[in-house]
């Protein structure tokens, strides 16, 4: 998930449709005792990503994980191919194709990259305690990873072929918006029919259930730069223009603006100016976080901080510049991906368990790209539950690992019936 600032302000899985059981279907008792083989497996898996420390600019530890995947891919024989990232670290996204015998094309997509920085594993190591393991990325957005391999490796040895093709998506750059790989995961998401994106659940810490996600805002950055006049601090001050001044006042007086305007939120939460403690600062910047419900809201923000800095200055012969930086657009999965959700519900009660619908979250994903055309049916949040993402001690339970694999084997396998 977008780290933007801090701390995701708004959380995946906070909130949840009201259940409304279908008709219970049958357990599918080999598909339940093949996940229930794979568990070991997969936490094995989890322990040596972890231990692959793989932040967003770690390009070595990237690459590391890129080879891991890559590897295990061609294992259980996908054809697999490198892109690079347009922009940002420069790491590679990892793209594996498998051809069957089926109608549907499906895409599964997960990202490599972590929050953290070089040298987390000293002191927020790998560690097994009871129903949780905790490490660096192991929920976001390993877990999603493990599950995906592994769900692939069951359906391999049942001998599941029922897809025209099954694409799988390993992106670099999910934690920094996207901005080198989002066009590559909306090119693709358009080819296929079905995408399932694999970020994780709220463990049960936070929510009562585990679940998938329907919808998701838009994350994006407004700069705002000011521009004055440098000059001595001490000796003249009043022949400078101070841009640090200037920008307090359009921070205080534009930190409500986006409540007027439809479908946006925002948050001021960088700012930098001055280099000296003797000099009037001629340069200030803030960067603000903006979350988009709908179309259009970050430019018509973005015009109306504007006017505002332009109209309503304090410090005379000072500029103010309002910038809008590309980001994620808005994830809305409508009825396609309802539908889906309502298959996954099912799913879930063949285990007996509950499995809620979450509408919306504050927080930002990669499903957003997939479904920006609309063309295929995108549904977010099939990896682990856990908790902790980009802060402290993150952990998955262990026993959301057969109910998930499960998830999405028999998601598929469903989905692949003619």
């Amino acid at each position: 998930m977008l780290k933007v600032g801090a701390f995701i302000s708004s959380v995946f899985f906070t909130s949840a449709c009201v259940w409304t059981p279908a008709v219970i279907a049958t357990t599918d008792i080999a598909l339940r005792t093949a996940a229930e083989k794979a568990q070991p497996q997969l936490i094995e898996s989890l322990r040596e990503m972890v231990l692959i420390e793989s932040g967003s600019a770690d390009v070595k530890g990237l690459a590391q994980m890129a080879n891991l995947v890559e590897s295990r891919l061609k294992a259980l024989g996908f054809a697999t191919e490198r892109h690079k990232t347009t922009t940002g670290a420069g790491a590679d996204i990892v793209v594996g194709t498998l051809q069957g015998q089926g109608r549907k094309k499906f895409m599964l997509q997960a990202h490599m990259d972590t929050v953290y920085p070089s040298g987390i594993l000293s002191t927020q190591g790998y560690k097994v305690d009871g129903n949780r393991i905790y490490g660096p990325g192991i929920a976001d957005d390993k877990g999603g990873i493990a599950v995906i391999l592994h769900s692939l490796a069951i359906l391999k040895e049942r001998g599941w072929k029922d897809y025209a093709q099954i694409t799988v998506m390993f992106n670099p750059d999910e934690e920094v918006g996207s901005m080198g790989s989002g066009e590559l995961i909306s090119q693709l998401a358009d080819q296929h029919d079905v995408v399932l994106s694999c970020e994780p659940t709220a463990a049960k810490a936070v929510a009562k259930n585990e679940a998938v996600l329907l919808g998701a805002s838009g994350a994006t950055r407004i700069d705002m730069h000011v521009t004055g006049k440098a000059s001595h601090a001490g000796a003249a001050p009043d022949q400078g223009r101070n841009a640090l001044v200037e920008l307090s006042h359009q921070i205080v007086q534009t930190r409500d603006a986006a409540k007027s305007i439809p479908g946006v939120q925002l948050n001021w939460t960088i700012s930098q100016a001055g280099t000296v403690r003797n000099q009037i600062p001629d340069k200030a910047l803030a960067s603000a976080d903006v979350r988009t419900t709908l179309p259009g809201a970050a430019e018509k923000l973005q015009a109306s901080l504007q006017n505002t800095v332009n109209t309503q200055k304090l410090i005379a012969e000072t500029e103010t510049k309002v910038t809008l930086l590309g980001g994620r657009p808005p994830y809305q999965g409508g009825a396609k991906a309802k539908a889906l959700a309502d298959k996954a519900q099912a799913i879930y009660q063949e285990l007996s368990r509950q499995l809620d619908i979450v509408p919306m979250t504050g927080g930002a994903t990669d499903a957003a790209f997939a479904a920006r055309s609309d063309k295929a049916a995108v549904i977010e949040s099939f990896g682990l539950a856990g908790w902790g993402y980009h802060a402290k001690d993150e952990y998955i339970e262990v026993d959301s690992i057969v109910p998930r694999l499960y998830l999405m084997t028999r998601m598929l396998m469903e989905l692949g019936k003619p």
